[in-house]
């Protein structure tokens, strides 16, 4: 294979999708700050000034659904009636039932030893997650996948702190990327920007500010050439956005939540869901045992997957996969994995902090490469444990 491309995308946090994603996480942590064993399945849906939520919940905490959900609507900016949505103003609809005692068969379970009782806790699905590393970036994502949130969150910052009231919340990046024959990137081919704004903004005056202020102060100019094609609201104009132009659902933008479509994912959605769903869990975990992986230069490129059933402890299967990019033998690295990680769903949730609230602020430009918001599940804390287990192994098999 000669040189080829990739592309990702991301979304800012007013995209009907992210709306959705947001509200179904503020939800999920107000039900854990008041009971951490809350058991959450929360859909959100919205339209026009219009705002659904459903699902299944089991918990001790008592919350208000519908102050959550005007709260972070108008914290991502939806203030006023004239762009078709408004937290004051917007229906909003609920229908929250118990969760399923078929479910809660699968995923309660306690084992008594002689001192304590531990728990045991089951799978709540089955399913495949997928984590996934790579040395491209500092924070071990893939590029394009890195850089694309990086826009989106930049263009959020200049309509939020830096005074351009005329941007609106829903907007979009995409960057695509080429690459040589060895899978390092040369330059960008494109990127693409789209921003909601007002109606009397100039084209040309949005154009001027989101290169300046967005692309060239979130891009290395290394990656910049001259057939690089820049494209800022490509049809000359988006002031019809949000849920006012676009029915959103939680958990339709699952490629932005994890790798950009770089890496494989599993199809399970996150947001809304409490930590017993491995859909969520595994893929944290699965993240955090391949970031590791990579930063310990074990390899360049780490793809984890761990195989669930519902109501099991253990995945039935972990696979790891380095794309031929391993330093040592990758039977090794996956003996070495075994080794130092537990894959229990309760040792999971323990070893990540997964029971506290913290999912509201993963609910928008994606779920990895976040190492600015204390994800316990981003740290490098087995880097040297898995050097020094590697090294073992390379004595040994000289022996």
């Amino acid at each position: 294979m000669n040189e080829y491309f990739i592309t990702s995308e991301s979304v800012t946090e007013g995209h009907p999708d992210k709306i959705c994603d947001q509200i179904s996480d503020g939800i999920l942590d107000a039900y854990l700050a008041y009971d951490k064993y809350s058991r959450v399945a929360i859909e959100t849906m919205v339209s026009k000034n219009t705002i659904m939520v459903a699902g299944e919940v089991r918990s001790k905490a008592k919350i208000n659904i519908v102050d959550i959900a005007r709260e972070i609507v108008k914290n991502i900016g939806y203030t006023k009636e004239s762009i078709g949505f408004d937290y004051k103003t917007c229906l909003i609809l609920t229908n929250i039932n118990e969760q399923s005692a078929d479910i809660a068969l699968g995923v309660d379970k306690l084992e008594e030893n002689e001192k304590r009782a531990k728990e045991i806790i089951g799978a709540g699905d089955q399913g495949i997650m997928y984590g996934y590393a790579c040395d491209e970036s500092e924070n071990y994502m893939p590029l394009t996948c890195d850089l694309a949130n990086k826009l989106t969150m930049k263009l959020s910052e200049i309509r939020k702190k830096r005074g351009a009231f005329w941007l609106l919340p829903d907007g979009k990046a995409q960057v695509t990327m080429k690459y040589d024959r060895n899978g390092n990137p040369i330059s960008i081919s494109s990127i693409v920007i789209s921003a909601q704004h007002e109606t009397n903004i100039e084209c040309d005056y949005i154009k001027s500010v989101i290169d300046y202020d967005v692309i060239r102060t979130v891009i290395d100019d290394k990656w910049i050439n001259y057939d690089t094609k820049i494209h800022i609201n490509p049809t000359g104009r988006f002031v019809i956005g949000g849920p006012a132009g676009d029915t959103g659902l939680t958990g339709r933008k699952i490629m932005v939540d994890t790798y950009g479509g770089v890496a494989k994912h599993g199809g399970g959605a996150f947001s809304g869901k409490d930590p017993t769903k491995v859909d969520r869990s595994g893929a944290y975990m699965a993240r955090y045992v391949a970031k590791n992986i990579v930063a310990a230069k074990l390899a360049k490129r780490a793809e984890v997957a761990l195989c669930y059933v519902i109501g099991s402890e253990e995945p039935e299967a972990i696979n790891i996969n380095t794309f031929g990019t391993a330093n040592i033998k990758e039977e090794y690295i996956s003996e070495i994995v075994k080794k130092i990680f537990s894959f229990s769903v309760a040792d999971i949730l323990e070893e990540l902090d997964l029971r506290k609230p913290q999912f509201l602020k993963s609910a928008s430009y994606g779920h990895f490469g976040r190492e600015d918001e204390n994800f316990r599940w981003e740290e490098l804390d087995k880097v040297k444990v898995l050097k020094d287990e590697a090294m073992q192994y390379i004595c040994e098999s000289f022996k």
